[in-house]
C-alpha cells in the first residue's frame, strides 16, 4: 500500500512518521511542488498533507496550493484515507468549507498540551490518547469546521487541534512528525523573531527536547492506526 505525501518545503519532511509509517507496512511517495513537481490528481491508496510556512490561502506566493486543496476535496469525497498536518489541515479545512484566519493569540510555537474531546474514545485514530505534549510551529488557526466536522481535541489558545471529516479525513494542527532535530531547525532559521516575541530559543528546544519519549507515546499509535486505515479502506 502506497500514501502520496505533498511536502511544502525541504525543511518539513515526514519526520518521525517515515519509520512509523514504513515500519507498519505502507510506503510513502513523496511529491515536491516545491520543487517544480505536480501535484497529482489522485492520490495513492492514501494521502498526507504536511505543513509548512505557506499561509493556506496564499495562491499566488505557493501555486500549487489550489492544486492540493482539489486533491484533498476529492480524497475527502472519495472516502480515501487523509491525514492533513498543520497547513495541511488548514488547507483541508479550506478545500472542504471551514475557515483559516490568522491566529488572534499569536504564534504557538514549542510542546503544548493537546487535550483529547469525546469524540475521540472512538475515533479510529485518537482513541485511548490522553493529555499529551504535540510540537506546535502555526500562526494561523483553523477558526471554523467544516460542516459535518467531529471535533477530536483541543488546546490553548488555539481550540481546534484536531478533527475527522467523513470516515477517513483527520486534520491535526499540531505536527506529530517533527522530531525534537527536526524543531530544532525550524526555530534557528527564525531564532530573532522568536526571541523578540518572546519565545527564547533555547527554552523551546528544551522543551521540545524534553518532552520526546512522550511525542513518541502519543502519535506513534496515531501514525500506525493512519496506516491501518489506509490498508483497510
Amino acid at each position: 500500500m502506497r500514501i502520496t505525501v505533498i511536502e511544502h518545503e525541504a525543511d518539513a519532511g515526514l519526520g518521525f512518521l517515515a519509520d512509523w509509517l514504513s515500519g507498519a507496512g505502507v510506503a510513502c511517495e513523496i511529491v515536491r511542488p516545491y520543487l517544480g513537481e505536480a501535484v497529482p490528481e489522485r492520490a495513492a491508496d492514501g494521502l498526507i498533507v504536511l505543513g509548512g510556512e505557506a499561509a493556506a490561502w496564499e495562491d499566488e506566493q505557493y501555486p500549487w496550493l489550489p492544486a492540493t486543496r482539489d486533491l484533498i476535496r476529492g480524497c475527502v469525497e472519495a472516502g480515501v484515507p487523509t491525514l492533513g498536518i498543520c497547513l495541511g489541515a488548514q488547507l483541508m479545512t479550506l478545500a472542504c468549507g471551514g475557515a483559516v484566519e490568522r491566529g488572534e493569540h499569536g504564534l504557538e510555537v514549542g510542546a503544548t498540551e493537546v487535550v483529547p474531546l469525546p469524540a475521540a474514545g472512538a475515533d479510529p485514530l485518537f482513541t485511548g490518547l490522553a493529555p499529551s505534549p504535540a510540537v506546535q510551529y502555526h500562526r494561523d488557526a483553523i477558526t471554523r469546521l467544516p460542516a459535518g466536522a467531529v471535533p477530536l481535541a483541543t488546546g490553548d489558545p488555539y481550540p481546534n487541534q484536531a478533527y475527522r471529516l467523513g470516515e477517513n479525513a483527520w486534520a491535526v494542527q499540531f505536527h506529530p512528525e517533527a522530531t525534537p532535530e527536526i524543531f530544532a531547525g525550524w526555530t534557528a532559521g527564525s531564532a530573532d523573531r522568536l526571541t523578540d516575541l518572546g519565545h527564547p530559543v533555547e527554552e523551546l528546544n528544551a522543551q521540545v527536547k524534553e518532552a520526546g519519549e512522550r511525542l513518541v507515546a502519543a502519535w506513534k499509535p496515531l501514525a500506525e492506526r493512519f496506516a491501518t486505515a489506509v490498508q483497510t479502506a
